[in-house]
């Protein structure tokens, strides 16, 4: 399990918020399930991306994500649109603004360990990210 480190100043990007989102993503040719929900973390010219089996509920157990490539910023100003190259549908379920507290390098949004602190507008609280055999896993507290 990598060790996490509290937020310090001299982590590059930690000073100013940064955005974050929730889309719900439907029809998706590579999804069985035919719906899951992407998270996107605003990371400089693009966002870090994972793709969630399930919300995480507060307090409730971790689920499992899936890192995705890096996303186009304008899924963090959209509110539903098609995915480019009939990938589905895509419809923001939450947004808002997220600050790094701990993560396992020094290049926070790099790291395979993280914990930011979500304010939006349905959804906020301490997230965990964290990987797990071959994937991600994420919890609210």
């Amino acid at each position: 399990m990598p060790r996490l480190a509290a937020k310090t100043t001299d982590m590059p990007d930690c000073d100013a918020p940064a955005r974050f989102a929730v889309l719900e993503h439907t029809s998706a040719p590579d999804d069985p399930t035919g719906r899951h929900f992407d998270l996107l973390l605003e990371n400089g010219s693009a966002c870090r991306t994972w793709r969630l089996l399930a919300l995480p509920l507060a307090g409730g157990p971790a689920v499992v994500a899936i890192e995705l490539p890096p996303h186009r910023l304008e899924w963090l100003d959209r509110l539903e649109g098609e995915v480019s190259g009939g990938r589905g549908h895509a419809r923001r379920i939450a947004a808002g603004r997220y600050e790094i507290v701990a993560a396992s390098d020094s290049e926070p949004l790099a790291s395979d360990a993280l914990v930011i602190e979500l304010t939006g507008d349905t959804l906020g609280g301490r997230l965990a990210l964290r990987t797990a055999g071959a994937g991600w896993a994420v919890s609210l507290g």
